[in-house]
């Protein structure tokens, strides 16, 4: 390999080596994205708290390991992990993954070089913690993930494919994920419930059942932290999470539908215009209250470079859980009625004041949480112009 030149970085306890590249590509000799550490610090945040809950040692699977970043950390920032598997097609990427659990001093980290649906079918049963981490997306992957799954586990997926998941191509959203996308105000929202849908739905064949502990969408990726269990009642019980979200072009108005097959309504309720539907997708929680308090309190025990970016996505997801689905975009409804943006804070004081709920969401800085519906949402922003 000595025809690379070598870069060498540090990510909180771990170092690690790597051919130099121009750009970030799936070109690259060996795969590093330095754009994504927030996602490994959240990712060792969150297999901490799984393993503290589980009380017992784990195993890992880095399902693509690139220049191993990801496994190697796993292993040397994390207590309580047993055996780490790291897998990597490529044979350059395999070569420095050993060099960089060798230059960290690790063991009980091997490395692999299996096509990674493959690599999962093998191992079935062997993994606590599944994490798929592609360059692209992870549809592929999903069901050998499930039939690999052990009951009790921790499935982390990211998803890089977002102008899929959120309705720029439609086609491709439909391809990939058997749904249905809409590219609306709220379309990160509905991307991760699209693609959460999509796990519950894979999972399922297989008599598995899904608890999202945490998600985000974060610049150009999104992220699950999703609980597995087992057992074909609660597998059936979970599915019915799983349905629609439906939109009104004209005047805003969003409403949510339960059921796989169930009736929707197709006319605007409120307006009369025709409604458009996104899904199938997941209707459920998307945020663990309790999990992501702990990952919080695991940020003061760990070596995290992204602490203050991860504390302050973490805190707002932790708002956000409970929160209804989907958000309001206060400077599309303000254009919708012709009138300029009452400032945020008033807005929030006055849902509040009449007895909404009002929390600010991680997906947009002009968003807001609320079960207040549209036609409430208009009219507080209307009598707030006319105040100043």
């Amino acid at each position: 390999m000595d025809e690379y030149k070598i870069k060498r970085i540090e990510e909180g306890l771990t170092k690690i080596e790597f051919p130099e590249f121009d750009k970030i590509s799936s070109d690259a000799p060996v795969f590093y994205n330095p754009h994504m550490e927030l996602n490994r610090d959240l990712s060792i945040l969150a297999i901490q708290v799984f393993q503290k809950q589980e009380k017992r040692d784990i195993n890992i699977c880095d399902l693509f390991g690139g220049s191993g970043i990801r496994g190697i950390r796993y292993k040397n920032e994390i207590d309580g992990v047993d055996n780490v598997f790291i897998n990597d097609i490529s044979e350059v990427a395999n070569y420095y993954e050993q060099h960089n659990i060798e230059l960290n001093n690790l063991e009980n980290v091997e490395v692999h070089s299996h096509d990674a649906s493959m690599f999962l079918r093998i191992k079935r049963g062997e993994f606590d913690v599944i994490d798929i981490d592609p360059f692209g997306t992870p549809s592929p992957f999903l069901d050998s993930a499930g039939y690999c799954a052990r009951r009790k586990s921790l499935l982390c997926v990211t998803a890089t494919d977002t102008s899929a998941l959120c309705g720029t191509y439609k086609e491709p959203c439909i391809r990939k994920y058997n749904a249905k996308p809409y590219k609306s105000e709220y379309c990160h929202e509905t991307g991760i419930r699209i693609l959460a849908g999509f796990v519950a739905l894979t999972l399922s064949k297989y008599g598995k059942y899904i608890d999202v502990k945490m998600s985000h969408s974060t610049e150009h990726y999104m992220r699950l932290y999703i609980y597995v269990n087992k057992g074909p009642k609660k597998t059936d019980q979970s599915l019915k999470n799983i349905g629609y979200i439906s939109h009104c072009k004209n005047c805003l108005h969003r409403q949510t539908s339960l059921g796989l097959a169930s009736p929707i309504e197709e006319i605007c309720p409120v307006c009369g215009e025709k409604l458009i539907h996104a899904g199938p997708l997941w209707l459920g929680d998307i945020q663990d209250s309790d999990f992501i308090q702990k990952m919080i309190d695991e940020t003061e025990h760990k070596k995290i470079n992204t602490e203050k970016s991860a504390l302050k996505l973490l805190n707002s997801c932790l708002n956000e859980a409970k929160a209804p689905a989907t958000f309001y975009d206060v400077h599309k409804i303000c254009k919708s009625l012709r009138i300029s943006a009452p400032k945020l804070d008033l807005i929030f004081d006055e849902i509040k004041r009449q007895g909404f709920i009002a929390i600010k969401t991680h997906y947009n800085p002009l968003g807001i949480k609320s079960d207040a519906t549209v036609e409430d949402i208009k009219n507080i922003l209307l009598e707030l112009c006319k105040e100043f």
